[in-house]
């Protein structure tokens, strides 16, 4: 059951990493169309800030190796 438990919370972490990782993409490839006023900016703004919280908590106990 551990090990099962395991690779689902590495698979779950992966999984915001690479979320956080396009959304911080979208989100320079709309600031330099000079779109930082839109509706999507906005949203995806919204998010990677939803993401850098969960992300937060996860340095916080020591669950993400920093580089």
């Amino acid at each position: 059951m551990d090990e099962k438990r395991l690779k689902a919370f590495e698979d779950m972490l992966a999984a915001i990493l690479k979320q956080y990782d396009d959304t911080t993409e979208k989100l320079t490839k709309l600031k330099t169309e000079g779109k930082e006023k839109s509706v999507t900016y906005r949203q995806l703004f919204s998010k990677k800030m939803q993401l850098q919280a969960m992300l937060s908590y996860y340095r916080a106990y020591g669950l993400i190796d920093e580089k």
